[in-house]
């Protein structure tokens, strides 16, 4: 796909300024010193830099047409034509992030093939604070919506079972023994499931990973879906967040339950068609340097990304 001047400046510009407004109040609160404890989490456990963000990749395949002043013609992973026309080095990309684009194939496409799993309501959050006392929790600054004791009683009396590694490693020790799973690293790709809060964030993660080869739009929209998701993450967390204009869902209760897993259950539907997306963009990018025909394969375990 040839893209003229006028079309792929538009496409940049309004990239630009979508990211610039997802990203203002953080910029805002570094420049204040100000915390936002539900916003804030995707910026400091991602940490990706706000200018990352406002790059716009046209994706593999595509020809921005009289480029070669354009910002692009000079980022790693682009190569500019004699004639000024400018593309993502996909070849370059692939021989040097292949693992790791052969492991987020593997776990997109996975993860996309299995049913979601609709009954954690977000109980990891809950397990994160088991049997600590304020100073020890992770967000200091929030006050627990029903106390300490009345948290740890909700997490002793439900059935805890958080498929996602990144989620239970940061549960508390006596509320491990507790989940009905025992996520791995290694075991992540054979766990990870569509109706998972925290796999469905992490879009944005394997898209920034996947970098120059996805588009620049497709980012973006991972980005605006972990914010989502991060807001329902809080709202349904033992916290209370009704500081930052969130209403609590109760899910130590059935009609809370209910609600997450209608949401739960419309995040993943969402969730489901960014990875197609993204599996799209690995496809025509493999189809670049003739490798349509390949088979995608999954390590064992993650490389070092």
């Amino acid at each position: 796909m040839r893209l003229p001047a006028a079309v792929w400046q538009a496409r940049a510009r309004a990239h630009r300024e979508r990211a610039d407004a997802m990203t203002a109040g953080w910029r805002a609160r570094r420049a204040t010193g100000e915390r936002d404890e539900v916003e804030d989490f995707l910026f400091t456990y991602y940490s990706y830099r706000p200018s990352l963000l406002r790059r716009w990749h046209p994706g593999a395949g595509v020809v921005l047409k009289d480029a070669a002043g354009a910002p692009q013609a000079g980022w790693r992973w682009y190569r500019t034509d004699a004639n000024g026309d400018v593309r993502v080095d996909v070849a370059g990309w692939l021989a040097h992030r292949g693992d790791a684009i052969d492991f987020i194939a593997g776990l997109l496409a996975r993860t996309l093939a299995r049913p979601p799993r609709l009954g954690c309501s977000c109980l990891h959050e809950w397990a994160m604070v088991y049997g600590l006392d304020q100073a020890q929790q992770r967000h200091t600054r929030l006050p627990l919506r029903l106390g300490h004791a009345e948290t740890d009683r909700v997490v002793e009396r439900s059935h805890i079972v958080c498929s996602h590694y990144d989620a239970f490693r940061f549960f508390t020790p006596a509320a491990r023994p507790r989940n009905a799973l025992q996520p791995t690293r290694a075991a992540q790709p054979e766990l990870e499931q569509p109706g998972c809060l925290h796999a469905n964030m992490d879009l944005y993660k394997w898209a920034m990973k996947l970098g120059p080869i996805v588009p620049g739009e497709l980012l973006l929209d991972t980005f605006a879906l972990a914010r989502e998701l991060r807001d329902l993450d809080m709202q349904a967390s033992p916290y209370d967040v009704r500081q930052f204009g969130l209403e609590p869902v109760a899910v130590e209760t059935v009609a809370g339950r209910r609600e997450f897993a209608e949401r739960q259950q419309a995040f993943a539907d969402r969730a489901n068609t960014l990875r197609r997306r993204m599996l799209d963009a690995i496809g025509r990018a493999r189809a670049v340097v003739g490798g349509m025909g390949q088979a995608v394969s999954t390590p064992m375990s993650a490389p070092t990304m």
